[in-house]
């Protein structure tokens, strides 16, 4: 999906989020309508259904008319698409659209005099009751059937182009890389190469602090806190968008590269999920720590890392070139000799072999055994716990 950045003026962005509040609300409208549904009632009406109900609804009510009505029809459509993934098992089930959080709409039309160019970095697009909008053409438009509008929590405007790209041609060496995702490291190459995702600054991390404690003192619904809150969101939107330039730029470059790349088959949305609680046995109606803050730190390094993004731009730009692997003790194992216990993980960013004494960065190691599908066969071992003070004992080899 192609985007560009809008600059709508001040006149333009009041009637963009007008069409963003009825799209909102037909989708809020469908949602109830299919969520009432149970098996002693008729089936909830399907799109065709729903947009006769809207034709009527628009000829009664002059608020609702004087929305567009494809912006209006286009969220039935979008909403009968979500409801067709969730039974086919592909996304999750449809929720509410809230305002300031899911702003947006879809226009389905012609391309052809919507889009106009004026010069090399500019150009307009047509939307319905707004008129021409300003974008910047950071690149080629498309030639696509329809564009979304969307407006972020930073209140930034943005135009995409519904388009899928064609993936990039493998490169022909038929070489294999294996990717270790970390904390510390982003992701590690098992050619020895170590990526860190970009994030904000430690002057960036401060001002984020000290907005955060202005935000706990400020009254709700003042003004005060909204300016506060949009110049969080500034921050978080900085980060994101560092974020996903990292991985658009690393994916590129690693299926231009090689030809097969292994990864771990992480669970992401289970690990980052909270700690259950801890009911104390002794105590009714108390709970024992359960290391929550701990688990809330991890969880934000791992999505600030942006795992779970990173293999989804590689499936798409590498279709048919990724392979997931089982990471069942990829980071103990040794990747010259096999050796596999608990000792040779000195410490977070140092592995030493307690059979051969190989030496290595321990997420390049965890890469070259991910590289080389040793953590298949790993899972049919046992792990013996060796000290690393002691001497190897040789009837632990793999």
């Amino acid at each position: 999906m192609s985007r560009y950045r809008m600059y709508p003026t001040a006149a333009q962005q009041t009637a963009l989020l007008e069409q963003c509040r009825y799209a909102r609300y037909v989708w809020n409208l469908a949602l109830e309508q299919w969520s009432m549904w149970t098996r002693d009632n008729a089936a909830a009406p399907g799109f065709a259904a729903q947009c006769r109900q809207l034709t009527e609804a628009r000829a009664e009510f002059d608020w609702l008319r004087a929305g567009s009505q494809t912006v209006q029809q286009q969220a039935l459509r979008d909403f009968d698409q979500a409801v067709k993934n969730f039974y086919a098992g592909t996304h999750r089930r449809p929720t509410w659209r809230r305002a300031g959080l899911h702003e947006g709409f879809r226009i389905v039309g012609p391309q052809a005099g919507r889009v106009v160019k004026l010069n090399r970095n500019r150009g307009w697009v047509r939307v319905p009751k707004v008129g021409w909008v300003r974008f910047r053409l950071s690149r080629t438009v498309p030639d696509a059937k329809s564009y979304r509008i969307t407006r972020d929590r930073a209140g930034r405007w943005h135009l995409a182009f519904a388009v899928i790209p064609p993936p990039i041609p493998a490169s022909g060496t038929g070489e294999v890389v294996g990717v270790d995702r970390g904390i510390a490291v982003s992701a590690a190459l098992s050619t020895g190469e170590l990526l860190s995702c970009p994030g904000l600054s430690d002057r960036e991390q401060e001002r984020l602090k000290h907005l955060r404690r202005r935000l706990a003192r400020c009254r709700r619904g003042s003004n005060r806190r909204r300016r506060v809150q949009a110049a969080i969101a500034k921050l978080h939107a900085r980060s994101g968008d560092r974020r996903k330039d990292w991985v658009e730029k690393t994916s590129t470059a690693l299926a231009r590269r090689f030809d097969v790349i292994r990864v771990e088959d992480l669970r992401i949305t289970q690990m980052t999920g909270r700690p259950k609680p801890k009911p104390d046995p002794e105590r009714p109606g108390v709970y024992l720590p359960n290391r929550r803050r701990a688990k809330a730190g991890l969880n934000r390094g791992i999505l600030a890392n942006g795992w779970g993004l990173l293999v989804r731009r590689l499936e798409h730009k590498a279709a048919g070139r990724v392979e997931k692997v089982n990471p069942a003790f990829t980071s103990q194992t040794c990747s010259v000799c096999g050796h596999r216990a608990w000792g040779n993980r000195e410490s977070q960013a140092v592995f030493r072999c307690v059979a051969c004494g190989h030496l290595a960065n321990a997420d390049v190691n965890a890469a070259a055994n991910i590289a080389a599908g040793r953590a298949v066969s790993a899972r049919r071992e046992t792990p013996v716990r060796v000290s690393p003070k002691r001497e190897p004992q040789h009837a632990t080899s793999a």
